[in-house]
């Protein structure tokens, strides 16, 4: 299972490394473009709390491996087998055997054979949060975290107990979770509060998804046009479309960290490794930027070449000119230094 889970995760990040490609364009007396170079190091933290999260020790390896990071390491405190495995199966270079903010800080620094981090990705719990806060800038993070999100749009085709069964899988994380549903029928939100009612008494981690209900939230819209704004607003880290032409409906769709489509594509399957990434953006930050993939792994880097001062004077010039039109004189002094005989 953790096999066939690495081969779908690995596949699809794959195919998004194949997607960007090194550039080189010509400009007047050279040439100048773009290298893709992967970070050298990178920490990827797995929680180790209520229960033990391979999932996430293979989001976040399996993607720096992808990206052709060198030196991957997984940090995660009181591993279990399990975790463990799932280390081995992302082909991880090394493991530390401790969490929160002191595994982010011997990741970040590099301590007693730890190496420093270029980069420092993957959830965990606020203390997690905040070191990660505290370390942005001696290396890169993928993001700040905050609970866990589910947003699902429906409308009168909607399975109200499939609804609800969605909504108690994100519940179940955490007390602070959200889970929401914005619909365009009324029957459908009381019979989804009908079905988390049932639900919940029969599940065995009702009492975590019980209080991250009562923070849910159902909003009731006249059209799924509403439903698309209420959801804009909101930028959810998860975003389910179960109406009718969900396809349609999921690309009016703006802001959302992934969006799953149709009746079939549950976010638990996204969690589970059906192919992208789990690490996604919370808090409305879905609004600017996207969830974990090669991509975070990867510096784009610019160069240029002049080899034909003659053909590049126009270049020259307008360097001259912008330089002093900033007051900065010494940029043009440096610029006329390139400047050929009339």
């Amino acid at each position: 299972m953790l096999q066939r889970t690495r081969e779908r995760i690995e596949a699809f990040a794959k195919a998004q490394r194949s997607a960007i490609q090194d550039v080189s364009i010509s400009i007047p007396g050279g040439s100048a473009g773009h290298t893709i170079a992967p970070m050298a190091v990178a920490g990827c933290y797995a929680p180790g709390g209520r229960y033990p999260l391979p999932s996430s020790v293979l989001m976040t390896a399996v993607t720096a491996k992808a990206a052709g990071v060198t030196k991957v390491w997984v940090a995660s405190p009181r591993p279990s087998a399990v975790t463990l495995g799932a280390a081995f199966i992302a082909e991880a270079d090394a493991f530390l055997a401790v969490g929160g903010a002191q595994a982010v800080a011997a990741l970040a620094y590099g301590v007693d054979g730890v190496d420093a981090s270029d980069i420092i990705v993957g959830p965990g719990n606020k203390w997690v949060t905040a070191a990660k806060s505290l370390i942005s800038g001696v290396c890169a993070i993928d993001m700040l975290a905050g609970p866990s999100e589910v947003l699902v749009i429906a409308d009168a085709t909607a399975d109200p107990q499939t609804i609800a069964a969605d909504l108690l899988a994100q519940a179940e994380h955490d007390v602070e979770a959200r889970p929401i549903l914005v619909a365009t029928s009324r029957n459908v939100i009381d019979q989804v509060n009908d079905a988390l009612v049932q639900q919940l008494s029969i599940l065995p981690t009702g009492e975590t998804a019980r209080h991250a209900v009562l923070k849910g939230f159902a909003v009731a819209v006249n059209s799924v046009e509403e439903c698309i704004l209420v959801s804009d607003k909101i930028a959810p880290e998860h975003l389910e479309i179960q109406t009718a032409d969900a396809k349609a409906v999921a690309f009016r769709c703006k802001n959302y960290g992934a969006v799953f489509i149709g009746h079939g594509a549950a976010e638990v399957l996204g969690d589970y490794g059906a192919g992208p990434n789990h690490v996604l953006p919370t808090g409305g930050t879905a609004k600017y930027t996207g969830g974990l993939s090669v991509f975070t792994f990867l510096r784009v880097r610019t160069w240029m070449s002049m080899d034909d001062l003659h053909g590049g004077q126009v270049v020259v010039k307008d360097a001259v000119e912008l330089a002093r039109l900033e007051g900065l004189e010494g940029h043009a002094r440096a610029a006329e230094k390139r400047l050929l005989p009339a």
